[in-house]
């Protein structure tokens, strides 16, 4: 009957270390099923506005920080109404929207410094990721990024622009062309478990077309004035 016992506390052991696993700080399950619910002309535009952003993004930055700040208002409308108001989720999605894009206007540099300093946090973090670093401390590579963005956002502007705008059409480029593989692959199960399993996968094929973009708007805006605000 020994070996009973042993298997019991064995597999109690088990069941307790499972327990004590830590959940994910990335929601990578969530990301992926947004990803994949894209339909094929979906994909399709995402790849498309995320090439304008990605090589183009320095010259229409003021509309892509309205529109920015516009999408800050809404996440923030509604978690206010989730968590503090508990009303018409509509109105005050819609207002805080209203508010936060009319107020990129006149705080047109400190919002690309702002947006700045979150791309570079996102940097950090998905190298963080990328290179196997521990997931539970993320949260120190995406800070360094973050005093580093805004830093360097503040002091050179054309650097905020640049960093911000490769960022937001990276993210749309790959997760266009992620969602039109996923459909059209013979193996996207494969796909899937690249995404799911391999935690560098994510972030590096984020920031491969970003480094692309950012090297791409140097280039093509070197004697721009377009960046006066």
């Amino acid at each position: 009957m020994d070996y009973l016992i042993i298997l019991a506390e064995a597999a109690e052991n088990t069941k307790e270390a499972a327990d004590k696993v830590e959940p994910s700080l990335i929601p990578i399950d969530l990301i992926w099923q947004h990803i994949t619910s894209l339909q094929l002309l979906e994909a399709l535009t995402f790849i498309a506005f995320g090439a304008v952003w990605l090589i183009y993004g320095w010259r229409v930055f003021k509309i892509l920080v309205t529109i920015c700040f516009g999408l800050i208002g809404l996440i923030l409308g509604i978690c206010a109404n989730k968590y503090l108001v508990g009303g018409d989720v509509t109105w005050l999605a819609l207002l805080s929207i209203i508010v936060f894009a009319v107020l990129s206007i006149p705080l047109m540099k400190w919002g690309v410094c702002v947006l700045g300093a979150i791309s570079g946090g996102i940097l950090t973090s998905g190298a963080w990721l990328a290179v196997g670093l521990p997931e539970k401390y993320v949260w120190t590579g995406a800070l360094v990024g973050l005093i580093a963005g805004g830093m360097i956002s503040w002091i050179i502007f054309k650097a905020a622009v640049i960093l911000f705008t490769s960022l937001g059409g990276s993210v749309l480029i790959t997760t266009g062309t992620l969602a039109v593989l996923y459909r059209h692959m013979s193996n996207a199960a494969k796909l899937q478990d690249l995404a799911l399993q391999q935690k560098w996968f994510l972030p590096l094929i984020l920031l491969v077309p970003m480094v692309v973009g950012i090297a791409l708007q140097y280039k093509l805006s070197k004697d721009s004035k377009d960046f006066e605000v």
